[in-house]
C-alpha cells in the first residue's frame, strides 16, 4: 500500500511503500520508517525546511509513536532533521559548509578506493562484476532517455558502490556511504536542474576504462574531475533555490 502524506498542506505522493509493515515489528519498523524518510529527504520529496510532526506521522502510517521516535532520533543524529522546541521537527536546510566538509572526506576516501580498485582489477575482479558495471551503464542510459531522474540517481550511486566493492573494504564503504548522504541532496537537485545525464554517463565510461587498464593515477584524476562539477553547479542552485540553503 502506498501511503500519501500531507506536510504543510502539500501532498507528498509515493513517500512510503509500507505494504510489508504488518510483518515487521518493534525496532525493524522504526528502521524501515527511518530509511524511507531518509530516502525522501535525499530525493527532495521532503523539501528542506518543511515541518513534520510525530503525531501526524504515527496516525497516517497507523503505527505507534515509538517507531516514529526511533526514526526521528536517527535522522536527527545524522542532521537531516532538527527539533525546534515548542514547534515540531523540521527537515534541515542544506548546509553548504557541511556539504563542503563531507565532499572533502568523500573525495579523499573514494579516490583511494578507486585507485585500489584499478590496482586489484586484474587480480580480483570477476567477470560478473564487469558485466554488472556494463549493465548499470546501459540502465543509466535508459533512465536518461526517459528523463527518469530518481532511477538515474540510484544507478549512479550503485555504479560507484560496485567499483568500491572491489576493494573488499566494508568499513571504507560504510564511511563513504555515510559521507555521501548530505552531498546527495544537492547532487540530486543538480541532476534535476541541469539534466547533464549524458555527460555523467560518458565520465562513468571513462572511469571504467581507466580502471580496466589498471591506471591508478588516471582513475583518481578522472574521479576527482567527475566529482568537481558541484563547484560550478552549487552557486547556480543557491540562486534558484535560496530557501533550500543555509550558511
Amino acid at each position: 500500500m502506498i501511503i500519501k502524506i500531507i506536510f504543510g498542506n502539500r501532498e507528498v505522493s509515493d513517500l512510503f511503500d509500507l505494504a510489508h509493515i504488518p510483518q515487521l515489528g518493534g525496532k525493524s519498523l522504526g528502521v524501515q520508517i527511518y530509511k524511507d524518510l531518509r530516502e525522501s529527504i535525499i530525493s527532495l520529496k521532503l523539501e528542506p525546511g518543511k515541518m513534520i510532526y510525530e503525531n501526524e506521522l504515527a496516525e497516517l502510517l497507523k503505527v505507534s509513536r515509538t517507531p516514529i521516535r526511533e526514526a526521528i532520533r536517527l535522522l536527527v543524529s545524522e542532521e537531516f532533521l532538527e527539533v525546534l522546541p515548542q514547534r515540531g521537527t523540521r527537515i534541515t536546510l542544506i548546509s553548504e559548509r557541511k556539504v563542503a566538509e563531507a565532499r572533502f572526506i568523500r573525495e579523499q576516501l573514494e579516490a583511494g578506493a578507486f585507485r585500489l580498485a584499478a590496482k586489484l582489477w586484474n587480480e580480483s575482479v570477476s567477470v560478473s562484476t564487469e558485466t554488472r558495471l556494463s549493465e548499470l551503464l546501459d540502465l543509466q542510459q535508459l533512465a536518461a532517455s526517459k528523463d527518469d531522474i530518481a532511477s538515474f540517481f540510484m544507478l549512479d550511486e550503485t555504479f560507484h558502490q560496485t567499483i568500491m566493492e572491489v576493494t573488499g573494504n566494508t568499513t571504507l564503504l560504510q564511511v563513504i556511504n555515510h559521507m555521501r548522504a548530505h552531498i546527495n541532496r544537492i547532487r540530486f537537485l543538480a541532476v534535476k536542474e541541469f539534466h547533464q545525464m549524458d555527460r555523467v554517463i560518458a565520465e562513468h565510461r571513462e572511469l571504467l576504462d581507466s580502471i580496466r587498464n589498471g591506471d591508478e593515477s588516471l582513475t583518481a584524476t578522472r574521479l576527482l574531475h567527475h566529482l568537481s562539477k558541484l563547484d560550478d553547479e552549487t552557486p547556480q542552485l543557491r540562486l534558484k533555490y535560496p530557501h533550500y540553503f543555509i550558511d
